[in-house]
């Protein structure tokens, strides 16, 4: 699988377990796989995020028309107050995004760039990422294919805000993070924080 969706949704406060149970429940749809879900930690709070795999384009548009014509995003839409869906298309030389237990927290980083800057930073990050992933694996990065464009997410898993804190240090102070050139290219910056739920295929 190459292309994926992150659905976010902004859910009423005390309602997490519920809607936890709801996108269980749902699992893989047509043409799709389930990977991953979590709630924000640190960051926009009160969000709940879903990453699924599409075995095709098709698979994903259909998948996307049937949410939006049910109106009810994984079953739990009583609790939802708002939705917002991005599709991405993994970079190129990366393996599939597969379920595997890593623990503690995820990040969730979006980064706008610059008009034609796109292969430059794929081509940078594929440069860049064996000596930074014997620091910490990466589960994927990805490019938008809607909205606010270009722009891409990357996600990481560490133990603990801790030790993301100290792997990105060293990283930086070593010099193999962030990818050579990659940072001019650049407009904007965002992170989000996340747990994993306790059945997510990513935790």
């Amino acid at each position: 699988m190459t292309l994926y969706d992150v659905v976010t949704l902004t859910v009423k406060i005390g309602s997490n377990a519920q809607v936890f149970e709801s996108i269980k429940a749902s699992g893989d749809q047509s043409g799709s796989k389930l990977l991953g879900c979590w709630y924000s930690d640190i960051g926009v709070l009160g969000q709940v995020l879903v990453l699924r795999g599409f075995e095709s384009e098709a698979a994903l548009v259909s998948e996307r028309k049937r949410m939006l014509l049910e109106g009810n995003p994984f079953g739990c839409g009583e609790c939802v107050t708002d939705v917002k869906i991005d599709s991405y298309s993994l970079f190129p030389f990366l393996p599939p995004i597969e379920p595997a237990v890593h623990g503690g927290i995820y990040e969730m980083r979006v980064y706008g760039t610059k008009l034609a800057s796109l292969q430059h930073t794929i081509d940078a990050w594929e440069k860049a990422l064996p000596e930074r992933t014997q620091r910490s694996p990466l589960i994927g990065a990805m490019y938008s294919l809607e909205g606010a464009v270009p722009r891409f997410l990357n996600i990481w898993p560490y133990a603990s805000v801790d030790e993301r804190s100290r792997i990105r240090a060293e990283a930086v102070k070593d010099g193999i993070w962030p990818p050579k050139g990659g940072p001019a290219h650049l407009t904007t910056m965002e992170s989000t924080i996340c747990v994993p739920a306790p059945f997510s295929p990513l935790r």
